[in-house]
Order: structure tokens, then C-alpha cells, then sequence
């Protein structure tokens, strides 16, 4: 709780001890200071909604965008999470590609969108309308082209 509070240590026996106490092997211990943990407040905070989880399996798709070298994977990101903000889940950056065979002045960025359904399971053709969708937005907001 900060370098002045204390609420334990913990740590393995020293050898001799164990001799003096006859134990093979090693043996941790640890000693918790009840009296130094705080008191709960008094006024009620803010607290986290309840976890509402999806009985729908989520899924994740991988794209590939060639952009220009000055693009910045966040505006990707935000282009693609502002298609459906219910459905996709997550938007992470796994790759960032520069050489001859995506262009003078491009790079390529690799994403992993994943898709949490929340109301029923989709379909193929739900999943390539989103796709499209995606592909369509990243291509407005970056100039960016799906790689080949």
C-alpha cells in the first residue's frame, strides 16, 4: 500500500532454520499485518456495472491494411471500432510491415478485430457485411486499401 504501509512479508525459511525445525525441502512463510490495512470508506464510490457476459461464442478476424507511412495505427483502430461499437469488442495492432512489396511510401498494419454477438448467433453473411463495412471505413478515414 505504498512504501510507509506495510501489510506483510513473505519469503522462504533460511536452511538453518529448517535443520532446527527437521523439514526436508523448502518451506515459504508469510506474515500478514492486519491492523495496517485501511478502513473501507465511509461514502459509497463509484462501482463497476455487473458483468454481463455473452452466451455467444466470440470471434476474431485478422486484416491487413497497406496505408500511407504517416497513418497512424490508432486512427485504424479507431476507424475500424467505430463501425459497431456492440459488436466489436476489441481492435489490437499485431503487425506493422515496410518494404518493396507493399510500396514506396506504404506500410502494411495487421489487426485482430474481435466480434462479441450479444443477441444471436451470425451468420456468414453477417460476418461479410461487416467486413465490408470495416474495410469500407478504414478506407475513408485512412485512405488505407485491404492488402492482397
Amino acid at each position: 500500500m505504498g512504501p510507509k504501509v506495510i501489510l506483510g512479508y513473505f519469503g522462504e525459511f533460511h536452511p538453518t532454520t529448517l535443520e532446527k525445525l527437521d523439514v526436508s525441502g523448502a518451506l515459504c512463510g508469510f506474515e500478514v499485518y492486519l491492523d495496517a490495512m485501511a478502513e473501507p470508506k465511509k461514502k459509497a464510490t463509484r462501482t463497476k456495472p455487473a458483468l454481463d457476459l455473452s452466451p455467444f461464442q466470440a470471434v476474431k478476424r485478422d486484416f491487413a491494411f497497406v496505408v500511407d507511412k504517416s497513418v497512424e495505427a490508432g486512427a485504424i483502430i479507431k476507424a475500424t471500432t467505430s463501425v459497431d461499437r456492440k459488436l466489436i469488442t476489441s481492435v489490437n495492432v499485431f503487425d506493422i510491415f515496410e518494404g518493396a512489396s507493399v510500396g514506396e511510401g506504404k506500410k502494411s498494419v495487421a489487426i485482430e478485430v474481435q466480434i462479441q454477438p450479444a443477441e444471436r448467433t451470425l451468420t456468414d453473411e453477417d460476418f461479410e457485411a461487416l467486413t465490408q463495412k470495416i474495410v469500407a471505413s478504414v478506407a475513408k478515414f485512412t485512405g488505407g486499401a485491404l492488402r492482397s
